[in-house]
Parts: structure tokens; sequence; C-alpha cells
């Protein structure tokens, strides 16, 4: 919705809600993407369910690593349910507007876990390395409290983050055309609809993510140099195995959301077509919480053995009371 202020001789159209595009006019499509999408959101939901189930509920997995990655599971969940809900809704609904209030809440929740998630994987990174690099002092260094805190910090760094986009995108009104060719509030196509300091902005918003990207980006690369040192000079080669499939779960799923976030970054929306900007916007929106249980469920025997006392423990325990 637009609506008109009279400035001396013009009228600006101020706007007052977003459009956001289906990716087809036909109803049957319509209906067909919000199934698949819904069972895609089903499909994450319950992997990532599972996970933080069976890390909660053996207690063998009540270590550093496993409590990392049930706070992974638990962002994973809050990302995917930003963005693929609210699509189901309007795609059967055929409601497709947005609101500005709607747009910042979607946007602000939706940066704040994923960088949160971002951050979370870095200290993953990091139990890691001490894990592999310094065995003798692992319990010592990764205590209970020092895990809590990596934790906690990681959730914090991504509302801080998400605080600073919030603040420099929405605290001027948006002029011009309020149609999104996106199936949600996407940070770069809502660039494109930003007053005239949208280049400020703009320049804002990328610097403080590229400056915190390549000092987590260093930081990996200097973990992660460190940790293969430590592994090639494993006598036997069962060792040097079981010390890298510890960390390539966390490596293939940073390397994931590396890309995704890059070509996020580096994409102008305006020289793409609409299915290259929906493929990218699903390698950073619904991939990640997708393969994530995939990647540490299936390669991890400790996790699919704990997930399997879980589902018979349920199955017993609905049995018994009928």
């Amino acid at each position: 919705m637009l609506s008109d202020e009279p400035t001396g001789m013009n009228n600006i159209s101020i706007i007052t809600e977003f459009l956001l595009m289906e990716f087809s006019n036909t109803r049957e499509l319509q209906v067909f993407h919000a199934v698949l999408f819904l069972l895609i959101y089903l499909a994450a939901l319950m992997g990532n369910l599972l996970t933080i189930g069976a890390i909660i509920t053996d207690s063998h997995l009540h270590t550093p690593m496993y409590f990392f990655l049930s706070n992974l599971s638990l962002l994973d969940i809050c990302t995917i349910s930003v963005t693929l809900p609210k699509f189901v809704v309007n795609s059967l609904s055929g409601i497709h507007s947005l609101s500005i209030l709607g747009c910042a809440v979607q946007i602000f929740f939706f940066t704040f876990f994923a960088s949160a998630e971002f951050a979370l994987l870095i200290a993953m990174s990091y139990d890691r390395f001490v894990a592999i690099c310094h065995p003798l002092h692992y319990g010592t260094i990764m205590n209970p409290a020092r895990c809590l805190w990596a934790a906690s910090g990681s959730w914090l760094s991504g509302f801080m983050h998400s605080a600073i986009h919030i603040v420099h995108m929405f605290h001027k009104p948006f002029r011009g055309s309020n149609v999104i060719h996106q199936f949600f509030c996407d940070v770069p196509h809502l660039l494109k609809v930003l007053t005239t300091d949208v280049f400020h902005t703009e320049f804002i918003l990328v610097a403080t993510s590229l400056s915190v990207f390549i000092f987590c980006f260093a930081f990996l690369i200097a973990s992660y140099a460190r940790i293969f040192s430590t592994v090639l000079k494993i006598p036997s080669v069962e060792g040097r195995y079981k010390s890298i499939s510890t960390c390539s779960p966390q490596l293939i799923i940073l390397l994931l959301f590396i890309v995704a976030l890059m070509l996020a970054i580096i994409t102008n929306t305006s020289d793409t077509s609409p299915i290259q900007n929906l493929l990218i916007a699903l390698s950073y929106t619904t991939l990640p919480p997708l393969i994530n249980p995939i990647i540490y469920s299936l390669r991890n025997q400790k996790i699919t053995v704990a997930m399997g006392k879980m589902i018979r423990r349920m199955i017993y325990s609905l049995c018994s009371k009928t």
C-alpha cells in the first residue's frame, strides 16, 4: 500500500506495506509450492527436534560438543520458522501483503538467528580445536561455565548485529515500489526501496557484516590450520580418521554457510532472474536448517543410537498407556 504526502508541488509516495511476489500466478502451482515448502519445513523441524531430544535424553551426550550442537539445532528451528510458515500461509490464503512492522520483525529475527548461528559455529570450531590440539586440557578449558558463556555470547552477538541492521534500515520511510521479488522480506531486495540515503545505509550494513565476517573467517582459518597440522602428526590412520570425523561436520556446515553468505552479499538482485533469486535465498534460509541434522545425525553413531533409544521409549510409553 502507498500513501501520498504533499511536499510543495509534488506528491511523494511513502510505502506503508510491502507486496511479496509469488513464484507463479497459477493457483494450482501456488498450492503446490505451499505443500512443498510445508514438507521441507516439517522435515527440518523433525530432524532438529530429534537431534535436540536425543542429546537431552542421553546422558552420554552431555558434553560440550553436543551442547553446542543442541544450540545449533535450536537456532536452525528458529531460523527456518521465520520465513517458511508465513510463506505457506500466504500461498494458501492468497494474501501476499506484509506490513512495515511485519517486515521489520521478519528481518530482525532472521538476521538475529542467522548471525547467532554463525557465531555458534565459530565456538564449535574452537571446541574442536581444543579437543584435538589440547586434549589433556580439554576438560579444564571447555568447562560447563565457559561453554554456557560461549553459547550465550553467540546469541547476544546475533541480537546486537540484528539490532544494527534494523536501526539503520527502518529509521526513515520507504519510497518507490513496494514490490519485493522474494517469498519473504529479504534485506538485498528491501535496500532497493530505501530513501535517498540508500548508499549510506547499504555501506554501513555491508561494512559491519564484512568486518565481522573477515575477523571470524581469519580465526577459522587459523584454527583449522592448527587442527589439520595436529591431525597429520597422529601416527595411526584410525586416529587421524577419528579426529577428522569429529570436526568435518562443522567444517562442511561452515563452508555451506560461508558460500550462501557470499552469494547473498555479492549478488546483484537487479541482474538475476526470479528463479536465481529464489535459489540464492533458499541456500541461506532453508538449506542449512534442513541438512544440518542430516550431516550430524547420519554421520554420528552416538546420536543415531540415542535417537533410536528415545523413539523406542516413546513408542513403549504410548503402547503402555493404551
